[in-house]
């Protein structure tokens, strides 16, 4: 697990200035996951919904992600990813092709909103390695 024994500086730690540390990130992705859950289920359940944008930037600065656990952060986007993973197994086959309004990327089909939200992870879960690797190499670790 990428986050296995990170404590302490670690999580606050930046690789540049304005970049976000491990606590930032992590926080990142359980409000996106969270958002993300909202936008699936919009799209099974509704006809072509419009998916609200949302401001990233602000999210950080104004719900303080500089002060959130990360362990309570990464507990929540397990916890959501969990649902959504119960609530989309059992989804008929036409769902899969369902739309959405995105407000920046326009239509979405609960296909592509899955595979946006699958790639969203994978490329945090990379960010924080880099961060990690990052972290040791300043504090001279090996």
């Amino acid at each position: 697990m990428v986050l296995t024994g990170v404590f302490g500086d670690e999580e606050d730690f930046v690789t540049a200035p304005g970049k976000w540390s491990i606590r930032q990130t992590v926080a990142h992705l359980a409000d996106a996951e969270l958002v993300g859950a909202h936008r699936l289920r919009q799209v099974i359940a509704e006809d072509n919904p419009t998916l609200i944008a949302y401001s990233q930037d602000a999210w950080t600065k104004n719900l303080d992600y500089a002060r959130r656990k990360p362990k309570q952060s990464l507990e929540t986007f397990r916890r959501i990813r969990a649902e959504n993973y119960e609530l989309l197994k059992e989804v008929p086959p036409t769902a899969w092709d369902r739309t959405g309004n995105h407000t920046e990327n326009g239509p979405m089909t609960l296909r592509r909103l899955l595979e946006s939200y699958a790639e969203h992870a994978e490329s945090h879960a990379r960010q924080l390695q880099e961060i990690r690797e990052t972290y040791k190499l300043a504090k001279g670790k090996k």
